[in-house]
């Protein structure tokens, strides 16, 4: 008895370090150029989503929303990019402490790239790359977590 209880309780211990960890991303985060902020969450299927929550320059010469309007779906044009998942379906690699498998939307140029996190051995800086075919080419910018 005693033997599966200290299973059980090695398993549980293992699976909340490994939660901690993924969730390490968790929170908003200050764009590259500082003229935007992303939210960053886990959805109902423990995949990570990051939600345009602010842009310095949300609103048009018109003083309406900034639009989506490179988007390659001419249906979604006109949503506000505030509002839009600009990273979306990310997991949580324990093997690399990377969230992998991931997308990013890029809306000044309307393209969608794979992409793959990291935190810098800074928790408070995110590495965050997209890249077209293989991961270790493409562009890497770095997010400062909002305090």
């Amino acid at each position: 008895m005693k033997k599966i209880l200290s299973i059980v309780l090695i398993t549980f211990m293992g699976t909340a370090l490994f939660a901690q960890d993924a969730n390490k991303i968790v929170g908003v985060w200050i764009t590259q150029d500082n003229d935007g902020k992303v939210s960053i969450a886990q959805d109902s299927e423990g995949k990570y989503n990051g939600t345009v929550v602010w842009m310095k320059d949300s609103l048009d010469v018109h003083g309406k929303p900034v639009l989506d309007s490179k988007n390659s779906d001419k249906k979604l044009r006109d949503r506000p990019v505030v509002g839009i998942n600009l990273l979306e379906g990310f997991k949580y690699d324990e093997s690399c402490s990377k969230w992998v498998d991931g997308r990013i939307y890029d809306p000044k140029s309307g393209k969608t790239y794979k992409s793959l996190v990291r935190l810098d051995e800074d928790p408070n800086k995110l590495l965050v790359k997209g890249f077209v075919g293989l991961s270790f080419i493409g562009r890497e910018v770095v997010w400062i977590r909002e305090k």
